[in-house]
């Protein structure tokens, strides 16, 4: 691995075309992470305006996107396929938010460093989600890439790459917290299906994600509080401003508790 600062890591990252560099940067990022590579940030070192992406998956609108009806393997590979877009655009959302924002960090008198180990550790994470179920995939015949996808997650974060407030409540507290509300279901579907492999790693990756929504949840409380804001007033706003649609129950409080987002964040929505 070339030695780099963990800035220079989170761009290799972003700027990786395919899925294999993508995870493989990401390892080399967590490593970097783990020697006790600098921060590295210079005025210019700035994370590209669009990660790099493969050829395919072809990107059309959410309507167009394959059924997932679970009954049939071609249903299941459909939902895993999209499954492995969240965890693949996941990556760069995690790295990106590392690299953007870290600069606004230590000016409200913050640990930028935790803050950077912490949204390496999600970026690490969504790698190893995405290659998990990059391999499940081909024991339907499938590789990523295969079926089309959506770009809504990226989208999302475009509008909030100049505000780091709102960038924490649409993707973690936000889009994060809404897996946490469906995962469930998919699971008890996929298993009632019998397939029972793929149910053990969305297990996996529901588990994991309530730390990544406590992630979200702790930064977003300590820049509200270093800024003066009232956290539930500013989630209630910037959602209002940010994200389009509203929050749709049901909602998994239980698993939104364990995160630390309470009910009176998201309700009344």
């Amino acid at each position: 691995m070339t030695v780099m600062s963990l800035c220079e890591a989170a761009i290799a990252v972003l700027t990786a075309p395919n899925s294999l560099a993508k995870k493989a940067r990401a390892e080399d990022a967590i490593k970097a992470l783990q020697v006790g590579q600098p921060i590295g940030y210079i005025d210019g070192l700035n994370p590209p305006d669009q990660p790099a992406r493969p050829e395919k998956p072809d990107l059309v609108p959410p309507g167009r996107v394959a059924r997932r009806r679970l009954g049939s393997p071609q249903g299941r590979a459909a939902l895993l396929h999209a499954i492995a877009h969240i965890e693949f655009n996941a990556i760069d959302l995690a790295f990106d938010m590392a690299i953007r924002f870290v600069k606004e960090i230590a000016p409200l008198g913050l640990d930028d460093q935790a803050f950077v180990a912490d949204w390496f550790g999600v970026g690490g994470d969504e790698a190893r989600h995405f290659g998990m179920i990059e391999k499940r995939l081909v024991d339907f015949g499938t590789v990523y890439g295969d079926l089309p996808a959506h770009n809504g997650l990226w989208e999302a974060a475009e509008k909030t790459s100049n505000h780091l407030l709102a960038r924490l409540v649409v993707a973690p507290l936000i889009l994060e917290a809404r897996g946490l509300d469906v995962t469930p279901g998919m699971i008890t579907r996929l298993r009632g299906a019998g397939d029972h492999t793929s149910a053990d790693l969305l297990e996996v990756i529901y588990r994991e994600e309530i730390g990544h929504v406590a992630c979200g949840k702790r930064w977003f409380h300590a820049v509200c509080k270093a800024q003066g804001k009232d956290p539930v007033l500013t989630f209630q706003s910037l959602r209002d401003e940010y994200f389009e649609g509203g929050l749709k129950p049901p909602f998994n409080h239980e698993a939104r508790q364990q995160a630390g987002l309470l009910r009176e964040y998201y309700e009344p929505n």
